[in-house]
């Protein structure tokens, strides 16, 4: 083997060895060295855009019970829930929460769970 190859540990040989993939910092795989970090598969999701979860303005629902399910399921302060509400009121949409996709599904399933209007997506 030459010195400028990586070899990554034979998982037949220690059945609980994890294959390490190279990332580079901005997210392509690689085998070269250099600004390269090892990261193991299951902590890639942690290099991936976090999504954002969206609840839109509807005509249906409260003000006050808008506030009143940011508090109670995010755990938001009055005054922060109060915020985001005015926000969904005054300019139709805010984003009440970042994370994983199934973090962000999760969230847009309990809005839609409280009666509220609420999306995920991956910003740019």
């Amino acid at each position: 083997m030459c010195p400028s190859t990586t070899s990554l540990p034979d998982a037949g040989a220690n059945p609980e060895a994890t294959p390490i993939l190279r990332v580079s910092v901005d997210g392509a795989e690689s085998t070269e060295t250099g600004t390269d970090t090892l990261v193991r598969p299951e902590d890639r999701t942690r290099l991936e855009k976090p999504w954002i979860v969206i609840v839109w303005n509807d005509p249906v629902n409260l003000m006050s019970y808008v506030s009143y399910v940011f508090r109670r399921h995010f755990g938001f302060s009055a005054a922060r829930a109060d915020e985001l509400m005015l926000q969904v009121h005054h300019q139709g949409k805010a984003v009440v929460a970042s994370g994983t996709r199934e973090e962000a599904e999760r969230h847009v399933e309990a809005m839609h769970g409280y009666g509220l209007w609420a999306t995920l997506e991956q910003p740019e």
